[in-house]
């Protein structure tokens, strides 16, 4: 009896600590495949603005920009947000919520240079169905020497 007594003493008590070493090999992976991809990540629309020579406009509170594409797709970007592609009712719902919420936010239509005149009027358009009174029309400077 002494012996088997002598071997439930000798068992190995249980251990109540957690081995994180494996987490933290999955983790620096995670972060290094979130670092190289990141970059990667397309969170705008490239769309090539006319240029003008006029001055800008200076705002106290980040703008609604409704971006217009050469094919005529509407994308909306909210308080430096990324642009988000749209249907036009779903676009004039979320202009409408927008300024009923804010009034005073200001509204910028962002149309291609290449896009056609009626496709940029039609947002236009639009955004006054959706009841935002004044729009405005962004562009880049134009670069000297340069027509």
């Amino acid at each position: 009896m002494s012996a088997i007594a002598h071997r439930r003493r000798k068992r190995r008590k249980l251990k109540n600590e957690i081995n994180v070493v494996p987490y933290i090999d999955v983790m620096l992976v995670l972060l290094i495949i979130f670092m190289v991809t990141a970059p990667l990540m397309n969170l705008g629309v490239d769309v090539s603005l006319p240029q003008s020579n006029a001055k800008s406009i200076e705002e106290r509170q980040d703008p609604v920009i409704v971006s217009v594409d050469v094919d005529g797709n509407y994308f909306l970007a909210v308080e430096s947000g990324s642009n988000e592609s749209l249907d036009p009712e779903t676009l004039a719902a979320r202009i409408r919520a927008i300024v009923a919420n804010n009034p005073q936010v200001p509204v910028f239509v962002a149309g291609d240079a290449a896009s056609s005149y009626q496709r940029v009027m039609d947002a236009m358009v639009l955004l006054q169905s959706a009841g935002v009174e004044r729009v405005g029309l962004m562009s880049d400077p134009k670069q000297d020497g340069a027509r």
